[in-house]
């Protein structure tokens, strides 16, 4: 069987894919760029391609399922860059490659703290030796109430790494979670959410239901200086509604490890590049907002996991397999 692997990193996927191509007997195709129409003829004969966050619009599906592809991976947890209508109404299967919890829930509470203590404010004082303290108190985890939105994998290990912190913990999701109430968290309405909450961590999978859940309308219920933080999605917010309530004081600050529209932007080098995206510019240059580029997930962990994960979903796909990975 034969795979083509798109946005294979050299510096760190590129040997790893050879090595579990090798162990699993897969004949791979390693290209480092997106997918798209003119690099699709390199999948011609592989009946699965290997992803990440390119989007996979209707057009592109088909140009791959011409070309005899019926198994499409994402080495990534969400998929909402792959247009799965389409992908189904091509016959096209559709899988992710979750990879462990750990990454993304530490690098959540690493933004909580750094967004409570305004660290960006510090780091970039410390950086040209201004070592005022005037704009730079900050507040403890153990007077506040953090809010967990989704309480999935990733979110259950937000409120468990976040226990020890001594923070007042409360959590909403369509569907609860026994073990999370067994824990003495309790889940609470979205608006009882916006009222209670200092901090706000959002860890749910991008919706049509749930796009732009936060809003003007949604902040203008949450508290004076409420913090957000998001290593989930950047659909989930309206950065308009974020810039704004950032500007206004409202908000108190963000950690962002996500954005809208970023596609085409992150784990590319654009230094030199005027780019497209004015709300990011603008987020960026507030004193109180830590963005980072997509990279909560990011570990030594993580990368050997959806390698290996992503090409077993293929191999177990071609066999006939019960693929564990498969979108339903």
């Amino acid at each position: 069987m034969k795979v083509t692997v798109y946005n294979c990193r050299p510096f760190d996927e590129w040997e790893l894919f050879e090595r579990f191509g090798r162990e699993l007997g897969i004949e791979l195709v390693l290209c480092p760029d997106a997918p798209d129409a003119e690099n699709a003829a390199l999948a011609k004969g592989s009946e699965c391609i290997d992803i990440i966050t390119s989007q996979m619009t209707a057009d592109l599906l088909k140009v791959f399922a011409d070309y005899g592809v019926k198994y499409v991976t994402t080495r990534t947890i969400g998929y909402d860059h792959v247009d799965i209508k389409a992908a189904n109404a091509l016959g096209l299967t559709v899988a992710n490659a979750p990879y462990g919890p750990c990454g993304v829930a530490d690098y959540t509470v690493m933004l909580i703290l750094m967004t409570i203590r305004r660290m960006k404010r510090i780091l970039e004082r410390t950086n040209i030796q201004d070592y005022s303290l005037k704009g730079i108190q900050g507040r403890e985890l153990k007077d506040l109430t953090v809010g967990v939105i989704g309480t999935g994998r990733i979110g259950r290990t937000v409120l468990k790494n976040l226990a020890g912190f001594g923070c007042r913990l409360i959590a909403y999701d369509l569907y609860e979670n026994e073990d999370i109430k067994a824990a003495g968290v309790p889940y609470v309405t979205l608006e009882e959410m916006w009222r209670q909450a200092d901090v706000i961590t959002l860890h749910a999978p991008l919706t049509d239901e749930n796009h732009h859940m936060i809003n003007s309308e949604t902040i203008a219920q949450m508290k004076d200086g409420v913090m957000i933080i998001n290593t989930a999605r950047g659909g989930l917010i309206d950065s308009e509604a974020l810039i704004a309530g950032i500007e206004s004081g409202k908000i108190g600050g963000a950690g962002l490890d996500v954005v809208e529209n970023e596609f085409g932007l992150y784990y590319y080098d654009r230094k030199s590049d005027i780019l497209n995206n004015r709300e990011l510019a603008i987020l960026r240059g507030f004193p109180n907002v830590t963005v980072s580029h997509h990279m909560a997930f990011y570990t030594d962990d993580c990368v050997e996991t959806v390698v290996r994960d992503s090409l077993l979903g293929c191999k177990y796909f071609v066999e006939g397999k019960e693929n564990p990975w498969e979108v339903k």
